[in-house]
């Protein structure tokens, strides 16, 4: 059900919860949904904990009763159980700075390290560049690269998460 305001309709907190449930289980990167003055997005990688953004237009005036309960139900989403969680142990390479994540030195050469490569200390895993300075980002121990937890070309936060090396 949607609530209806001045401005236009949004879906219920029921439904939007639907939603955030339903883009989890699907493992989107990236979704983003505009429903008139209602919009949601969601980015994986971005935010720390993983947890989705919602955003709503900040010029468009908030109606108490658009967050009131409303009885409807959310789109079914067939429940399925978790897969079991690997006990994995990564060490994990992060970002020492704020900059833009480069898989390679350049948009048509060979990416730095893939999936399952060999890696020693020293070694160039990825560029982070900020104001216009590339940075080298060198492994600092040796192992397996088991998950790369940023996308090519992506903004990156301080400490956030680029590299799993199984050691």
């Amino acid at each position: 059900m949607e609530v209806e305001n001045e401005v236009g309709k949004f879906p219920s907190l029921t439904e939007i919860k639907g939603l955030i449930d339903f883009v989890s289980e699907k493992e989107f990167n990236e979704f983003e949904l505009e429903l008139g003055g209602f919009r949601v997005r969601w980015r994986k990688g971005l935010v720390e904990s993983g947890q989705p953004t919602i955003e709503r237009d900040l010029h468009l005036p908030i109606n108490a009763d658009e967050f009131a309960p409303v009885q409807s139900v959310a789109p079914a989403v067939e429940a399925k159980p978790a897969p079991p969680p690997q006990e994995e142990k990564l060490h994990i390479i992060t970002s020492p700075i704020v900059g833009t994540f480069y898989r390679s030195p350049s948009p048509t050469a060979e990416v730095f390290v893939k999936l399952g490569d060999a890696v020693e200390v020293g070694k160039t895993l990825c560029i982070i560049e900020a104001m216009k300075l590339m940075n080298e980002i060198p492994s600092d121990s040796s192992g397996t690269i088991a998950k790369i937890f940023v996308e090519n070309g992506q903004p990156v936060e301080y400490g956030q998460s680029l590299f799993g090396i199984k050691i």
